[in-house]
């Protein structure tokens, strides 16, 4: 996934994640995410965040909305997702993350 980083929120967005809440980590874990990190790119001045993670469950849609419903992970979204700034695919479906697509991957 892809999204941009707004400037001025930068630091507070690197501050979170440089010390995540645990129930969010449970949470993720619960939803059998596993190797899920986040990456931060400048291109052009702008700010770029990319997501990777492995999902090791049998039905991903229905980990998602549970992880969504979960009101730490809810309180933990009303924290990044104003550090975020979607690209216009994703604002048009309101959304913070693109997707992307996966061209090559070594197992």
């Amino acid at each position: 996934w892809i999204t941009g980083l707004k400037p001025e929120k930068a630091e507070y967005y690197r501050q979170l994640h440089a010390n995540p809440w645990p129930s969010v980590n449970r949470m993720l874990k619960d939803c059998h995410i596993q190797n899920f990190s986040i990456h931060e790119r400048e291109i052009d001045g702008k700010l770029y965040l990319f997501a990777y993670l492995e999902y090791s469950g049998t039905n991903f849609d229905a980990d998602m909305k549970r992880m969504a419903a979960a009101p730490e992970t809810q309180r933990w979204w009303k924290e990044t997702d104003p550090c975020q700034s979607p690209l216009p695919d994703a604002a048009v479906k309101e959304k913070i993350w693109s997707d992307t697509k996966e061209v090559y991957f070594l197992k």
